[in-house]
């Protein structure tokens, strides 16, 4: 079984749990162990969070959940601003004591894979994925 889902939803933070929520469903349905559905809610969480906090001048942001019994891709795009992709590739780990920091390097640390795209003023593509044991 495979599900697929296409979400375009406002840049706000009731956004990010409703878009977790959702994955949340999906992962049951089709019985994928609950550690890596943690994994996941929370590198979804992270890159919705970040669309909200920084994506500037973006209304809207796009969820593209793509979940199957063994699989799980997601993307997160928007048309905010971009950001440098070379200041983001090596995420440090952040230190203990910072508040900001944490969420493209969660996001590579519960994730498989992780690809970036970025332009000036034409937005931000972030795509995961988990392959499930």
């Amino acid at each position: 079984m495979r599900m697929s889902v296409r979400l375009n939803l406002p840049r706000d933070m009731d956004s990010v749990p409703a878009v977790r929520r959702l994955l949340r469903c999906a992962l049951t349905i089709l019985h994928v162990d609950r550690q890596s559905g943690v994994d996941l809610e929370i590198a979804l969480t992270e890159a919705c969070a970040n669309v909200v906090t920084h994506a500037t001048g973006a209304d809207q942001f796009e969820v593209r959940l793509d979940v199957a019994d063994d699989h799980c891709a997601i993307d997160v795009l928007d048309n905010g601003p971009g950001f440098d992709l070379a200041a983001v590739q090596r995420p440090t780990s952040p230190s203990a004591d910072n508040e900001r920091g944490r969420g493209l390097f969660l996001i590579k640390a519960l994730t498989d894979s992780v690809r970036m795209h970025s332009a000036p003023r034409s937005g931000s593509l972030i795509h995961f994925e988990k392959s499930f044991a």
